[in-house]
């Protein structure tokens, strides 16, 4: 099977669905909420930026239409309260091997490519695709951050929307170049989970403006 046929963007983007379910898992862990807490915030991540960019472009939310996407979210955050009561060292083994900075990190990259590519295929504008695909992979972490009392991610001077953003825009430049789809897709995601993973092993951030003075 191609990596650019639409089975297997779906299997990229459950991949992504499935990884950023599991962050907003993690957060709830950290913040010891119930069960209830856990499915929420793996569901408000996983399919809150898709939820948004079908909106915006006016088409059916994809979740709402088939609901295998909530499903999935819903069982990953219910499987990570489970796993984490059966085996009380999981979560924090987790936490210690900075998992959440990971996992999010690889659904950033792979819900940025994906999220360019829907709407390229409504016939958005170039532009358009590339705001669209970073806020696919941004906005479900803003709603997860609001929501456990964090300030989101994207907020801090890190380069997480920047990745995102070089993520969609590799896709769309080399798509209207005539590249493969697939190898276009997989540069995609090499360069925004590249950028994000650098940035976390190295520890960039973008400038702060300077603070005013009291």
């Amino acid at each position: 099977m191609s990596f650019a046929t639409p089975a297997a963007l779906g299997v990229f983007t459950m991949i992504g669905l499935v990884v950023f379910a599991l962050t907003g898992a993690l957060v709830a862990a950290r913040k010891g909420m119930d069960p209830f807490g856990f499915m929420l915030l793996a569901t408000v991540t996983g399919v809150g930026g898709g939820a948004l960019r079908d909106m915006l472009l006016g088409v059916p939310v994809s979740w709402i239409v088939a609901p295998a996407p909530l499903l999935i979210c819903v069982a990953t955050g219910a499987a990570t309260y489970a796993v984490g009561r059966l085996v009380p060292g999981f979560v924090p083994l987790l936490e210690r091997r900075h998992t959440l900075l990971w996992a999010d990190a690889a659904g950033l990259a792979i819900f940025a490519v994906t999220g360019a590519e829907r709407a390229l295929s409504v016939g958005a504008h170039w532009a358009t695709a590339i705001a669209l695909g970073a806020m696919t992979a941004t906005f479900g972490g803003v709603v997860r951050d609001v929501l456990a009392g964090d300030t989101p991610l994207i907020l801090h001077r890190e380069i997480y929307v920047t990745a995102a953003a070089l993520g969609a825009a590799v896709v769309v430049a080399l798509r209207a170049s005539g590249f493969d789809p697939g190898l276009a897709q997989a540069a995609a995601i090499a360069a925004g989970f590249g950028l994000r993973a650098l940035a976390i092993a190295l520890d960039w951030s973008l400038p702060g403006f300077p603070r005013a003075p009291d």
